[in-house]
């Protein structure tokens, strides 16, 4: 028995639209998923810490790199500036306000307790060293 065949072959000029449209979402997907400006920044390697608790104050937040230069406000300050801008902002705040430090852990303790100082000298009552959360044990070191 021969069944009747309906499907032609099509001989046409193919409609780009559709093709265009879906390359259109295609682009905007890409632009949505990728940074399009480079933020530039400073390589900080925190100590590992787990189990710590946050913070409930309203924070400030100071960054140290290995080799002691002072980061507020994403931008290099000295010691001096940095105390004015921190009595600044315990004033501006009005609030109990905590100091976070942003340390490299190469960096020296003495460079810490100094900057736990300036903060106490500015009006800052609470600091505190960030971390990074602990990295879980590797399979070969939980077996030890």
């Amino acid at each position: 028995m021969r069944f009747p065949r309906n499907a032609r072959i099509f001989r046409g000029q193919l409609d780009a639209s559709p093709f265009v449209g879906v390359l259109f979402l295609v682009a905007i997907f890409l632009l949505l998923n990728s940074s399009l400006v480079f933020i530039p920044g400073v390589k900080i390697r925190l100590p590992e810490a787990s189990d710590l608790p946050g913070v409930t104050n309203p924070t400030v937040t100071v960054a140290v790199d290995r080799n002691g230069q002072l980061y507020f406000e994403n931008q290099g300050i000295t010691k001096d500036k940095l105390k004015l801008r921190l009595r600044d902002a315990v004033r501006r705040i009005r609030e109990p306000v905590t100091l976070v430090l942003l340390a490299d852990k190469a960096m020296s303790h003495d460079t810490t307790i100094e900057l736990f100082e300036l903060a106490r000298e500015a009006g800052l009552k609470e600091a505190l060293l960030a971390t990074r959360p602990a990295s879980a044990p590797m399979k070969a070191d939980a077996a030890r």
